[in-house]
């Protein structure tokens, strides 16, 4: 399947003619703030990728102070021409194996793990074109705090205790270096007064947390189709933006993707990097497909997303899915 979307991809973007044209906005003078809360109950399930939220915060146009906005026109990935904003987030990822009643450790399923981390990142938007850098740190291991979250939580909803949290990994300190870029509009068009694009987008990240390259396309169709990227989600994952721009007091979208990974490290999976750890043998091509919807209200988005995630470790015995809920206001 992540042979076939990459083999699409290249082949879509190989024969289209150009990309669709944008007006300019006007300049604008609001920042967002975002919430958003991932975990795979609504698939009845309790393993894996369980839970994650994140918190950020988008500065307007305005708010880049020019040194930055200077560092930023020389990095070779970014336009001259693009708005410049300045993004910062926080948030924590849980991982588990499938069975969390077991206490002793579960050699072929992945290590229980958690992921605190901030990030800070700068973006650039050129209309048809969206530029992200961003630079996450962290911690990964009891420092964490995945164990006492998920143990809060469970006794909160009377659900399983988790019995295996001491077989998690260490603690580590962790980074990511993230860029990706996405060309909006490609294709676009607007029949019977509905909007509908496409928006290929490529990336990669760096660091001793994640280590892949990626490449994806979404899909949009919806009325009055507000400027955005999509709905933001945790890495590694197809992405959205905090980013977006309403164009009427209510519009609203459905959105379909897909996403394919080359996975070089993923410690959540390969353990610890300077010690010994329980660790299984990761795949190095995988993919997320996503299906979900959006409604933009005066200043606020609202979206759901369910994620449809292709096996990342040999071991495993089936896919993963699990749904995404965002909140953005801007203000």
């Amino acid at each position: 399947m992540i042979k076939k979307l990459f083999l699409f991809f290249l082949l879509f973007t190989a024969s289209s003619p150009s990309f669709a044209q944008s007006t300019s906005a006007p300049k604008d003078n609001k920042g967002t703030f975002s919430f958003t809360w991932e975990n795979d109950v609504v698939a009845d399930t309790d393993r894996h990728y369980t839970n994650g939220v994140r918190f950020a915060y988008l500065t307007s146009e305005n708010a880049v102070p020019e040194k930055v906005q200077s560092l930023a026109n020389k990095f070779p990935f970014f336009s001259r021409r693009g708005e410049k904003r300045a993004s910062f987030a926080f948030g924590q990822s849980m991982f588990t194996p499938r069975d969390i009643t077991v206490s002793q450790l579960i050699q072929d399923d992945r290590p229980y793990a958690g992921w605190l981390y901030g990030s800070v990142g700068l973006l650039s938007d050129r209309d048809d074109r969206l530029d992200n850098l961003q630079l996450s740190v962290g911690v990964v291991g009891p420092w964490a705090f995945t164990k006492e979250t998920q143990k809060f939580i469970h006794d909160l909803i009377d659900s399983d205790d988790p019995k295996g949290w001491h077989n998690q990994l260490e603690n580590e300190p962790g980074f990511i270096l993230t860029y990706e870029r996405k060309w909006k509009g490609l294709y676009e068009f607007s029949p019977f007064g509905w909007g509908m694009d496409l928006t290929p987008r490529i990336g990669g990240s760096i660091g001793n947390v994640f280590t892949y390259g990626s490449m994806g396309i979404t899909a949009r169709i919806g009325k009055d189709l507000p400027a955005d990227y999509g709905p933001p989600r945790g890495r590694p994952s197809l992405p959205g933006s905090d980013f977006f721009i309403p164009t009427q007091k209510f519009s609203w979208y459905a959105f379909a993707g897909a996403e394919g990974r080359i996975v070089g490290r993923n410690i959540f999976l390969d353990g610890n990097t300077f010690t010994n750890s329980h660790r299984v043998t990761r795949e190095i091509l995988t993919g997320d497909m996503q299906v979900g919807i959006a409604a933009i209200i005066y200043n606020t988005r609202i979206s759901y997303t369910h994620i449809f995630r292709g096996k990342e470790f040999e071991e495993q015995r089936t896919n993963d899915e699990f749904g995404a809920i965002t909140i953005s206001r801007r203000f």
